[in-house]
């Protein structure tokens, strides 16, 4: 059985973990104890060290014996994160160890009772306890965020960028202020035809939620970086992609390469290939431009829909004047900074997040998608996306999901006025959140808003009571 202090000194063996992680190592630790003092810390460093036996737990036993001047360590305890192998059992057991205490199991290689239980053979001349599964949890989610990152990493190496299109360089993303999550990426929809999508998917698949988080123009997935913690943390799903041109996905070179309905397509190929079911849909700016008309192809999968300062563009209406106003300034000012556009909006952004809007662009050649996108939003009846606008305004008048609406009151370009608009075509939008301080960008706004969502998008039984 454990103990507080085994809970104690397993978190000191998990901040030499993220030790090995921050090397770019397996994030294992280890930690010897005597008498309620750490006398020998490691972490793995095989790789660094060009020495396969360089695991946490030899590392530690090492400077406990150098500590005690001694290799046995009788009344030692040692705390490891992962499952002893056998080789690391086997160096426990000589050192005549009182206890072994570690976290998560290791299915393919532990020696500890997962493949086998070195410190159960009768055979062996001196018995070690050993009690498993201490904080399993945080240390075995370290090592998923890792391996997570590394199949990434794979993945990336092994799609080919095209000749026409430009792939932000890595580091630009590296430390971005929270934002932690690992990347996953997609290039083999018949859409994409070839060019690399990035998207964060969190969660558990069979969630009773999944947020699909669709950003507008110039923005990325970092704008949902306030809102995917409270999702999470109420045990929901999220999905937010980068769209082509945008964040971590690849940028075609030239901006005739963009089009509404291509966008579009590679968002339906994305929630098909996801599987993704009990959608809310949560969108701001183009991601309602194009996500409003995602679901009447798929009713079944979704289940609401948060929309903030955004419009459906049908063609058959006048586009808003502060919109106007909008692609005439980017056409005057086609190379702005997105750092310094986002800051402007939102003044209480810091450095380091208006840096982390600008590092999808590091160039000109980057910004296709942001001079692109402007011109995008149908403005006659026959302009592209116009009629599947048009025929998601039909859908959204029969809809029979839940919605909600947040606005962003300081927004000049897509306020009050023309989120009210889209209200009278949605069937049973109850009244909008009102954010006195907000702008465009919305998600912004905080956490709050996220833990209003949460709120208001109940649990299903709850949901068809509440909402038509």
């Amino acid at each position: 059985m454990s103990s507080p202090d085994d809970e104690h000194f397993m978190r000191q063996a998990l901040i030499e973990a993220e030790r090995a992680a921050a090397a770019g190592e397996v994030p294992v630790g280890a930690v010897v104890v005597r008498e309620g003092e750490v006398i020998g810390r490691g972490h793995n460093q095989p790789v660094r060290t060009h020495d396969p036996s360089a695991h946490a737990e030899m590392q530690a036993l090492r400077e406990a014996a150098v500590r005690l001047g001694n290799y046995r360590l009788d009344g030692c305890t040692l705390y490891v994160t992962l499952e002893p192998c056998a080789m690391c059992a086997g160096a426990m057991l000589h050192a005549r160890l009182a206890r072994v205490v570690f976290g998560a199991a290791d299915p393919k290689t532990g020696a500890a009772g997962s493949v086998l239980d070195l410190f159960a053979e009768p055979r062996l001349n001196h018995h070690t306890r050993c009690t498993g599964g201490v904080a399993a949890e945080p240390c075995g989610a370290l090592l998923q965020r890792f391996f997570a990152g590394r199949r990434a990493q794979q993945r990336q190496a092994a799609s080919p960028l095209r000749d026409d299109a430009l792939r932000t360089p890595a580091q630009r993303f590296a430390d971005l202020p929270g934002y932690p999550w690992a990347p996953q990426f997609v290039s083999d929809l018949p859409a994409l035809a070839g060019l690399r999508l990035h998207y964060l998917d969190e969660g558990p698949a069979d969630a009773p939620l999944t947020w699909l988080c669709l950003h507008g123009n110039p923005g990325w997935s970092y704008l949902w970086r306030h809102f995917i913690p409270v999702f999470l943390a109420a045990g929901h799903r999220v999905v937010a992609p980068d769209l082509i041109g945008f964040g971590k996905s690849d940028k075609p070179k030239k901006e005739a390469a963009h089009r509404f309905g291509w966008h579009r397509q590679v968002l339906l190929e994305l929630v098909e290939r996801l599987n993704l079911q009990r959608v809310v849909l949560t969108v701001q700016d183009w991601g309602g431009l194009l996500g409003l008309t995602l679901p009447m192809e798929a009713p079944a999968r979704y289940r609401g829909l948060f929309a903030m300062n955004t419009l459906l563009a049908t063609g058959d209406a006048p586009l808003p004047p502060g919109f106007l106003d909008w692609r005439a300034w980017c056409a005057d000012h086609p190379d702005y900074a997105v750092g310094r556009l986002l800051g402007r909006a939102v003044p209480t952004l810091s450095e380091a997040e208006r840096a982390a809007y600008d590092a999808p662009f590091p160039d000109r050649g980057h910004r296709a998608a942001l001079r692109a996108f402007p011109r995008l939003v149908p403005e006659s009846a026959d302009d592209d996306g116009a009629a599947i606008s048009r025929f998601a305004r039909d859908f959204w008048r029969r809809w029979q999901g839940c919605s909600l609406m947040a606005i962003g009151l300081q927004d000049p370009v897509l306020g009050e006025a023309v989120m009210q608009r889209l209200r009278a075509d949605i069937r049973g939008c109850p009244e909008p959140l009102r954010l006195a301080h907000a702008g465009h960008f919305v998600p912004e706004a905080g956490e709050a808003l996220a833990r209003a969502a949460v709120a208001h998008f109940a649990p299903p039984s709850e949901l068809r009571a509440r909402c038509p």
